[in-house]
């Protein structure tokens, strides 16, 4: 079979499939490549440039998996995961964020037969053509490319290791020693990071980066990101459509923010669960109620707390300092989201659930930083 016809199969099943607006022409299209083994590479080199478009509109490759698997199936996750590997040695140089991403992405699983699989990666496409334009995570004063990538610290390792303790635990003291120890640390390597900044012939400038925020609850724990970003001289801008929030600041802040929120997620999820087994053995039954309103009042007194410590846990020395970091962090802020609306909790229904939510809070180890001498 010569080019032209290959690219006429592969052109005919996507105007079929990709371009219309119901599904009625899908298995008529996945026919036609089925039938055509010669169209298999052209199918796959037009996958990749539909996932190079995508890192064109902003996206990384855990957005992708995250919407494809909120949007579709798995074997449609397997698909886009080998896409994305596919399409990666074509690619410019990127971040330690995107080569984390990268693998962590999910393996291949099984092949279809000819049929089924044609069909899913036409949904598949027919998902990444209509993807949207996000906003752009790197600067356009120090694109990803040019910045030079430092190996994780030795303080960045421990810290790991004493929240993953923290989780594993089934005894209350020592999780809150670990984490308040591991809270300590973080504050220390964002104060070391922002002074050696500030000795810089060069200073560095504010990244950005996704946290993926997913239902259910999906509001009380954005409240929640936010609350850990504002208290780590980052702000967070949640997109409750594609289950994301965007983070901006200084690269040892963004670090801190993902791992005190992914700490506190678990820690409250935890305590959501022992909280609902004691409910339940009062004969409570309303259980997403209960655990909404819980999440809710968590994400509201973690909050709380959490501006509580980052207003008196700091040196007189530093606030020079952090103040010149704070602006540039809200200038990009500004230039990234020029429209930019707060969080609010809504669906707050359930008494029981918001006084055991803010009793939990309280218990959480969310110590600020440590003051310094």
């Amino acid at each position: 079979m010569t080019t032209s016809s290959t690219d006429s199969t592969v052109d005919r099943a996507f105007r079929a499939a990709l371009y219309a607006d119901d599904d009625t022409a899908l298995d008529t299209a996945a026919s036609l490549l089925a039938a055509d083994q010669d169209a298999d590479a052209e199918l796959d080199r037009r996958g990749r440039e539909f996932v190079a478009t995508a890192w064109r509109r902003g996206w990384q490759p855990a957005d992708v998996v995250r919407l494809v698997r909120r949007e579709l199936d798995d074997v449609h996750v397997r698909l886009a995961a080998a896409l994305v590997r596919a399409q990666a040695p074509d690619d410019r140089a990127r971040g330690r964020r995107w080569t984390e991403q990268l693998a962590a992405l999910p393996a291949e699983g099984a092949r279809q037969d000819r049929f089924s699989h044609a069909t899913a990666v036409l949904e598949l496409y027919r998902l990444l053509l209509r993807l949207p334009t996000l906003e752009p995570l790197e600067s356009p004063d120090r694109p990803a490319a040019t910045r030079h990538p430092r190996p994780e610290s030795r303080m960045l390792t421990r810290i790991r290791a004493l929240l993953a303790k923290a989780e594993a635990t089934g005894y209350p003291e020592e999780a809150e020693a670990l984490t308040a120890k591991a809270q300590e640390l973080m504050a220390r390597h964002s104060v070391d990071e922002a002074l050696l900044d500030a000795q810089a012939p060069t200073h560095d400038t504010p990244g950005a980066c996704r946290i993926g925020v997913e239902p259910p609850y999906e509001q009380a724990k954005a409240v929640l990101l936010d609350a850990v970003a504002t208290a780590n001289h980052c702000r967070a801008v949640w997109n409750e459509p594609f289950a994301f929030s965007t983070v901006v600041g200084f690269e040892a802040d963004l670090e801190a923010v993902e791992l005190l929120y992914t700490s506190l997620l678990v820690q409250a999820t935890t305590a959501m669960t022992k909280a609902e087994a004691a409910q339940r053995k009062g004969g409570r039954k309303r259980t997403k109620t209960f655990r909404q309103s819980f999440l809710a009042a968590y994400a509201h007194r973690v909050g709380t707390r959490l501006r509580a410590a980052a207003g008196t846990q700091v040196a007189d020395d530093l606030l020079p300092v952090l103040a010149t970091r704070e602006v540039a962090v809200t200038d990009r802020v500004d230039r990234m989201f020029p429209e930019t609306t707060t969080t609010r909790l809504r669906g707050v229904t359930d008494e029981a659930g918001w006084v055991e939510g803010a009793e939990a809070a309280e218990r959480a180890q969310v110590a600020g930083r440590p003051r310094l001498p």
